[in-house]
């Protein structure tokens, strides 16, 4: 049974609560790398790219050109650890650049 809080919860930690309780994290993942990546990335990268999707700790980048992929494929760990440090977490383990 969900736990009650008091009246006088933050909305944040009944957010939070509502997070755990219904198992919307990685939905709320997803959405998160999504938006880090285009931040990060900048229009450039942006429009070549078609789909981005985490799949547990696994980052899956669909981009349209070859040249950006194998451009992007040598700095794998720098990504990785620019998108953790923008999500505050470890959370993207791995790059796949499809």
């Amino acid at each position: 049974m969900a736990k009650r809080l008091n009246n006088e919860s933050s909305i944040g930690d009944v957010l939070k609560e509502i997070i755990q309780q219904n198992k919307l994290q990685p939905g709320m993942d997803q959405i998160s790398v999504k938006e880090a990546w285009a931040s990060l990335m900048g229009n450039g990268v942006n429009s070549y790219t078609k789909n981005v999707v985490l799949k547990g700790t696994t980052l899956y980048v669909e981009l349209t050109s070859a040249v950006l992929r194998e451009e992007l494929s040598h700095g794998k760990s720098k990504i990785i650890a620019m998108i953790n440090e923008e999500l505050r977490r470890d959370l993207v383990k791995d790059v796949i650049l499809r």
